[in-house]
């Protein structure tokens, strides 16, 4: 079915991650939401419980899921949006590359 990266062990990506968030920038401090804040919301939903995980095993929902690129994407959203999401400020899309040159775009759709 996935022709060369067929393995019955899975194979591995080293992805990389584009977070966009959008919002009326607060007038005392200039920005749509602090850079600080959200670090330490990718950290905790993404980088901790994924980078250098078997997904297939280690990381629910993919013990049940195929974590493609695709799907990966609508993981990361939805533990991203209830973090980020605010009167002010939103999450608009979640870019997620699996090469230099293939990624997934998702905005909640």
């Amino acid at each position: 079915m996935y022709g060369a990266n067929a393995n019955p062990n899975g194979h591995g990506h080293n992805y990389v991650l584009e977070v966009t968030v959008e919002g009326e920038p607060d007038p005392l401090t200039g920005m749509v939401f602090d850079l600080r804040e959200l670090k330490q919301i990718l950290n905790e939903q993404v980088v901790e419980p994924m980078d250098h995980r078997f997904l297939n095993r280690e990381v629910p929902p993919f013990d049940r899921v195929v974590p493609t690129t695709e799907n990966l994407a609508v993981e990361i959203w939805n533990r991203l949006r209830p973090k980020i999401d605010r009167p002010n400020a939103r999450l608009q899309n979640v870019r997620l590359f699996e090469t230099a040159d293939l990624f997934v775009d998702y905005r909640g759709e």
